[in-house]
């Protein structure tokens, strides 16, 4: 990390992040994309005045993210953090899978993999369907327009998470409130003390009780592992408050921005129509991932030791920011970008990361939009926008996660 006497002249680096373009929402900032021109290595500019290397090309993000020499650990000095408070708290946090290397992280993941394999998320297709076709009924019974977050989008993942984590649904508006707090960039240090504080007592109070009462859910495998002596329960709980959060906040904004997405593009949205089943809709889903990529903050790294990448000498201590947008519209990996194609092959995006970090819940959250996009479209075809789309509230460059907090809908 450059030190402030020895910055690079304001007018040339990449200030991380830059707005959106107000005419074109959904795209990644114009400048973040007109950097793969030049090169897929440059030097960017982040809140606390820091530079740092900035990796945007798809196949340098595939390598820098599947590099040894590069770390997770944000105790590290010259780590790039998101934010302050994320700054302010890093010595507090303990070992997960987000800052964990190596045989540290290959433990932790492990205890986390069983529930989100493949085929048992497959399973869970019926219920899916059953939750989303129900939130359809109680949304077209109801007035005009509607609130697709409030009707769909947020109430499906979270009843998901929670028959998933054994996590009480009735508690939805508690611990929706506090992870709703964890991809807002306008958060305080004192604000996400209290929330982690708040969620955190309610999980450590929920994984006690099933050590006493188990179930069949993610909670009680994880308390278990805490009588046999391989969790603590404070690491219990902050495993448990990961999925949490990123079970229910992520795939919420996908349902509601691929909605958007999709209202602006009809002729796409016709071939949605369309399908009888929704496994039919794996295609649509991974272009919509690529096109959207609502992790917009960048997977944040530190090089382990000094070494050459794409040309560049990146030295020990180096921080590194890999904004996932940018790769997944990189016009060498994905011819016209801009393009929203439902019959693109689009598979090697990064919506989900890349390397050992990659998305742990990434198969319910596929699973989840196969259905939704899959039945919402189909079963309310002249669904459209309640209000102009300029009138519609994107969160800022600088949030954790794109996103449109309300999206009126009518039919």
């Amino acid at each position: 990390m450059a030190e402030a006497d020895t910055l690079a002249p304001d007018e040339q680096i990449y200030h991380y992040q830059d707005d959106r373009d107000p005419k074109c929402p959904f795209a990644p900032p114009p400048k973040l994309r007109a950097l793969n021109e030049t090169a897929p290595v440059s030097r960017a500019r982040i809140w606390d005045g820091s530079d740092h290397w900035l990796v945007t090309g798809h196949a340098a993000q595939r390598a820098i993210l599947s590099d040894p020499r590069v770390s997770s650990d944000d105790k590290q000095p010259g780590f790039p953090y998101p934010n302050k408070p994320m700054a302010d708290t890093a010595h507090l946090h303990p070992l997960t899978i987000f800052n964990a290397d190596g045989a540290d992280h290959t433990r932790i993941r492990r205890m986390m993999t069983r529930p989100f394999t493949r085929p048992r998320m497959e399973a869970l297709r019926p219920k899916i369907q059953q939750f989303t076709d129900e939130l359809i009924d109680k949304m077209l019974d109801g007035p005009k327009p509607a609130d697709l977050v409030t009707s769909l989008s947020l109430p499906l993942p979270s009843l998901m998470i929670c028959a998933l984590l054994g996590v009480p649904y009735e508690d939805h508006e508690f611990f929706q409130e506090h992870a709703g707090l964890a991809t807002r960039s306008d958060k305080t240090t004192e604000e996400q003390n209290a929330a982690n504080e708040a969620l955190g007592g309610y999980l450590a109070r929920l994984l006690q009780k099933k050590m006493e009462e188990p179930e069949e859910d993610v909670l009680s495998d994880f308390a278990a592992r805490i009588k046999d002596g391989d969790l603590t329960l404070p690491e219990a709980t902050l495993l448990s408050m990961i999925l949490l959060i990123a079970g229910h906040e992520t795939s919420a904004s996908m349902i509601t921005m691929g909605t958007a997405l999709l209202l602006e593009n009809p002729d796409e949205l016709a071939r949605l129509r369309e399908i009888d089943d929704t496994k039919d809709a794996q295609n649509a889903v991974e272009e919509i991932l690529r096109y959207l990529t609502i992790a917009q903050f960048g997977q944040r790294r530190i090089a382990a030791e000094d070494f050459e990448f794409e040309g560049v000498q990146i030295k020990r201590g180096d921080g590194i920011i890999v904004p996932l947008p940018a790769g997944n519209w990189d016009p060498e990996a994905f011819p016209e970008p801009e393009k929203l194609d439902l019959t693109r092959k689009a598979t090697h995006h990064h919506a989900f990361g890349w390397g050992i970090h990659q998305c742990l819940g990434q198969q319910l959250a596929r699973i989840e939009l196969q259905v939704v996009y899959g039945t919402l479209y189909r079963r309310v075809p002249t669904l459209r926008l309640a209000v102009d789309r300029d009138e519609l509230a994107f969160r800022p460059a600088d949030a954790l996660a794109f996103a449109i907090p309300e999206l009126p809908v009518t039919w």
